[in-house]
């Protein structure tokens, strides 16, 4: 896929997320008030989050469009995992501010939500699974950190949308049968979905930083890239090779060993060839090929 193309669904990806999330957190934001639901409130907060968290996604991947510079010679592809883990941070201070919310209600009188606030979350379920599975497999096909852990807010949406309906629906039950503790499941409901958003956020958190921090590719995941070197009979061993993660792309350090009685000029046509083979791969974007001798071990 040509980089165009992919920023271009990339970035349509990240509107489609931030249209999605204005609209759902402000009907749950306002259907929470007026149907007397802290749980679906805590859930408009968390979609509310969401907005920042796909604006970050779109920042961070318009800042990887720009091509490479004097002081960014590897380009700017690190851009979306920046982007991620500060969706991730986002995630995680929305979560523990739902929780505050929550435990806070359980001192204060309540009244049973309204019967629309269960129609809403039915609503959201439907709509943030859908989206979640959107921007899952564009993601994956994309190779993008920022759009899988973007991905994963709506699926925590999910999940939190879930949680909301189970405490309204034993509010609205416990109102109707006189069951007066059952009013307190909607705050519960609160108190479990921000258990659930900054489990989320310490998972993904987690995963960005260590592909920021210049993680090399396992040696099973360069098969690929060491069988494309091997192809050329000139290449007598592959000495090191390592794949550097920089956002949706890897740089490939490679130390190749060639016939000791070559000249110069014909070892770095060698290793031109080489680079050229790499870059032709889909997710390589800068490779730098070192020339060693190659010297066979001696057997006795």
């Amino acid at each position: 896929m040509e980089k165009e193309e992919r920023f271009r669904q990339a970035e349509f990806a990240a509107v489609v997320g931030i249209i999605g999330n204005i609209a759902l957190a402000v009907v749950k934001g306002i259907v929470g008030v007026v149907g007397h639901s802290k749980a679906l409130l805590a859930d408009a907060v968390h979609s509310a989050s969401d907005v920042a968290g796909s604006l970050a996604v779109w920042i961070g991947l318009r800042a990887a469009k720009r091509p490479p510079d004097e002081d960014h010679p590897y380009g700017h592809g690190k851009a979306e995992s920046i982007a991620a883990i500060i969706v991730a941070v986002f995630l995680l201070v929305v979560g523990v501010e739902i929780g505050r919310s929550s435990v806070q209600s359980f001192f204060q009188p309540l009244q049973p939500p309204e019967m629309i606030t269960v129609y809403v979350v039915i609503a959201s379920i439907v709509i943030k699974e859908a989206m979640f599975r959107y921007k899952y497999r564009l993601g994956k096909k994309l190779n993008s950190d920022a759009i899988i852990v973007n991905a994963y807010e709506h699926r925590s949406d999910v999940f939190s949308s879930i949680a909301a309906l189970i405490g309204i629906a034993a509010s609205m039950i416990g109102s109707a049968l006189d069951i007066k503790w059952l009013v307190y499941a909607d705050p519960i409901a609160g108190l479990f979905v921000s258990l659930l958003v900054v489990k989320m956020a310490s998972m993904l958190g987690k995963e960005s930083i260590h592909t920021t921090l210049d993680h090399v590719l396992h040696e099973e995941d360069t098969t690929y890239l060491r069988e494309a070197v091997l192809q050329f009979p000139e290449v007598k061993q592959i000495h090191e090779l390592h794949a550097r993660e920089h956002g949706h792309y890897v740089i490939v350090d490679l130390k190749i060993a060639v016939d000791p009685l070559l000249t110069v000029e014909e070892g770095h046509r060698i290793g031109k060839k080489v680079k050229e083979k790499l870059l032709a791969l889909p997710n390589v974007e800068n490779v730098m090929v070192h020339i060693n001798p190659h010297y066979p071990k001696k057997t006795e």
